[in-house]
């Protein structure tokens, strides 16, 4: 997509192709967002429920695959640290926010 609007902004068109796309009501935005984040709660949610489930049946003798539940819980605990930096930079942004004049 980047290089598309990269495409488009060399060649001059990037103004015909903003003027025409469709407007966004605030509200609309406000549900997109919140589509957005909660899909990404759910998502965080399933890799951490997924690595306790491997977990779990490894403890209890059903599988013996280590290396796939040590994957699985790698990649929950990437997911996790990601999901709070996010939290922190969105958190910066706001106070940054906070503290601008207007």
């Amino acid at each position: 997509m980047l290089r598309n609007i990269q495409a488009l902004q060399a060649t001059g068109q990037a103004a015909n192709v903003a003027s025409t796309s469709p407007k966004i009501t605030p509200g609309e935005a406000q549900n997109k967002f919140a589509s957005s984040l909660k899909g990404a709660i759910d998502q965080l949610n399933a890799s951490q429920v997924a690595s306790d489930v491997k977990t779990q049946a490894l403890v209890n003798g059903e599988i013996d695959d280590l290396h796939d539940v040590m994957i699985t819980a790698q990649k929950a605990s990437i997911t996790l640290n990601t999901a709070i930096e996010v939290q922190k930079k969105a958190v910066d942004a706001y106070k940054e926010m906070m503290r601008m004049q207007v």
